[in-house]
């Protein structure tokens, strides 16, 4: 069967070309009608990211190698500021030498006033007291003029010094540059590799569904790190159509409040279901356990814990939820979208008070006739990561950038090639 990792692809491009984020995946743009959203990223659009992040690459290793041939020249003997450097410390030298006889000229000059017998006329005395003066004021303008020599070197030298420490970090930051784009451009190619090979299989499409929806209530709009929370996931089969398996997918993703550093590691995710308490943690592949079956018009609760390390710092933090449905006659499906659930992370020792659920969007839930396996009512809702309530653009593709990037392309979107006894 082929698949069509919708937002996957889409995701894998966004972390190469956050520009392109806006123009090739309505999804993650302004808020828009979620069946824009179900739009397939072509192979042309993909390519354009490959290629861009293929330049992007190729601009960064020519950079690189400019600052490597800037550093090489600042670190040259005959640069500008080392040949200025040079000089000024061979005129310090000389300046030294000549303090050096103006002090000596001094200390003959007083020998011979010293060694004058009585017997000396006074124009002995006078001539050699002259001299004695003479030297002295020759001796403080040469020892002037070396104090003003050594300055000088001392500032030539730290001119030098300073361009050739420049140059280094310019080198330093270029190379990490290059890395950056050389796993840009790489994850560009293999979103690309893998639409490419994906769509290249015979057989059926898994297709997105709209009325497989996944929905989160309980879970805090700001949550202190060092303390637990318990949520609720409810998975909601809209059709009017059995689904034989659906698999839960849930990822929680959080940074610092910069935006810029990732702290996943002090996040943590876990599930259990109705039939044991036993709380587990969601697999490497962002899946729980399947459910089988969840019938029309019926849905699934799911108790979930999010727990933050007390050393997590104050920052930004999102969980995402959809959910893909597989049946025995080999078709397949799930969310055209990933729902994202934005909440702040108050830091350790905080007292936030009373504070709302998170939202996963501004879009009103639509009721419906819905009816639980449980025999509870349920609801539907519709939205996107676009529009998750958050006040800042920014943050929310910082965030849905840094998912991307922890997760892996091929976890994002909604199904999976579905194996025998198994999923993937």
């Amino acid at each position: 069967m082929k698949i069509r990792p919708i937002l996957a692809t889409a995701v894998a491009a966004a972390v190469t070309m956050p520009a392109l984020l806006l123009s090739v995946t309505p999804a993650f743009a302004d808020d828009k009608p979620t069946a824009q959203t179900q739009d397939k990223p072509s192979i042309a659009e993909l390519e354009k990211a490959a290629a861009a992040a293929t330049a992007a690459y190729d601009d960064a290793v020519e950079a690189e190698s400019a600052a490597k041939a800037a550093l090489e020249a600042a670190l040259s003997d005959t640069s500008p500021l080392a040949m200025a450097a040079k000089a000024a410390k061979a005129v310090a030298v000389e300046a030294a030498t000549a303090k050096t006889v103006a002090d000596q000229a001094v200390l003959d000059a007083q020998a011979a006033v010293d060694a004058l017998a009585e017997t000396a006329t006074e124009e002995e005395k006078t001539a050699a007291a002259t001299k004695l003066t003479e030297a002295k004021a020759d001796a403080e303008t040469a020892a002037a003029a070396k104090t003003t020599a050594d300055v000088e070197a001392v500032e030539a030298l730290d001119a030098r010094d300073d361009e050739r420490v420049a140059a280094a970090r310019k080198l330093d930051q270029a190379q990490k540059a290059t890395k950056a784009a050389l796993a840009d451009k790489t994850a560009a190619d293999e979103a690309l590799a893998k639409a490419k090979e994906e769509g290249g299989d015979d057989g059926e499409d898994c297709v997105p569904e709209a009325d497989l929806t996944t929905v989160v209530t309980g879970l805090p709009s700001t949550v202190v790190a060092g303390t637990k929370v318990v949520f609720n996931l409810r998975v909601t089969n809209g059709t009017d159509k059995t689904m034989d398996e659906v698999l839960p997918f849930a990822y929680v993703h959080a940074t610092d409040r910069s935006g810029l550093k990732t702290i996943d590691d002090l996040v943590h995710l876990q599930w259990s279901s109705a039939s044991s308490s036993k709380w587990k943690t969601v697999d490497n592949k962002h899946y729980m356990d399947a459910i089988s079956p969840l019938k029309a018009g019926t849905h699934a609760d799911i108790k979930m814990r999010l727990t933050i390390d007390a050393s997590a710092p104050a920052g930004n933090g999102v969980t995402f939820v959809a959910g893909d449905y597989f049946n025995d006659d080999g078709t397949c499906g799930g969310n055209p979208d990933l729902e994202g659930y934005e909440f702040l992370i108050a830091a350790a020792g905080s007292k936030p008070g009373k504070v709302d659920d998170a939202k996963p969007s501004t879009t009103e839930p639509n009721t419906s006739d819905l009816k639980a396996q449980s025999g509870a009512p349920a609801r539907r809702v519709s939205g996107s990561l676009a529009a998750t309530g958050s006040s800042s653009a920014m943050s929310q593709l910082a965030l849905a950038s840094g998912a991307a990037v922890a997760i892996g392309g091929g976890a994002v979107f909604l199904v999976r090639r579905r194996k025998a006894g198994s999923h993937a």
